[in-house]
């Protein structure tokens, strides 16, 4: 009996070996397996490289942008935070890449007359003119970024021939109310009530 059960743990011992050996020894499924798996990573890199060549080459048209004032007036309010990126104005998914607007990136805001400075970390800083200011507003989304509903301070401008929105999240949420009050386009006065001529036959 005891011979029996001896020969049966001798069999199962080499099949488990058999089965570790193969395991071990299977190295060119393992190789195949990640050379595909780097080269679809390679491929879907590329395509989106690609597609953000060509949307900036549809945005040809877009001016350079006006670079920041050397000597900044008195600032009126500051922001530090990130700049999440700028769109076609009302469509969040329409990336604007030319110039450098499509770089997410930490960012500095500072309102003075002259307009907005945006001073970037590792992307070029530009000047949102204040005559070209057409409002701004707080929203949760732009270019592909989601945040908390109000969480994105969205800055509408205009750029050459084109409505802007820019997005930026302080790292102090609650100094986004101040800018969009600060931001808002000035209304016209009412006009004062109607008075008949006098002295009409």
């Amino acid at each position: 009996m005891s011979h029996i059960i001896t020969a049966q743990l001798i069999v199962l011992a080499d099949e488990t070996i058999e089965r570790k050996s193969a395991e071990v020894t299977d190295w060119a499924a393992r190789i195949g397996w990640t050379v595909g798996l780097l080269l679809l990573v390679a491929l879907v890199y590329w395509l989106m490289r690609e597609g953000w060549k060509w949307r900036g080459s549809l945005q040809g048209d877009l001016p350079e942008l006006p670079a920041p004032p050397e000597a900044p007036g008195d600032a009126r309010l500051r922001l530090t935070g990130r700049y999440h990126g700028s769109t076609t104005a009302g469509q969040w998914l329409d990336r604007i890449v030319a110039h450098g607007l499509g770089a997410r990136s930490r960012a500095e805001l500072t309102l003075t007359a002259e307009g907005i400075t945006v001073e970037r970390t590792g992307a070029p800083g530009f000047l949102i003119p204040a005559d070209r200011v057409r409002g701004a507003r707080l929203d949760k989304g732009i270019a592909g970024k989601v945040l908390t509903e109000g969480g994105l301070l969205v800055i509408t401008w205009e750029h050459g021939d084109r409505l802007l929105d820019s997005g930026f999240r302080s790292d102090r949420a609650d100094e986004h109310a101040a800018w969009v009050q600060a931001l808002q386009p000035a209304t016209t006065a009412p006009a004062g009530p109607h008075t008949p001529e006098e002295g009409a036959a």
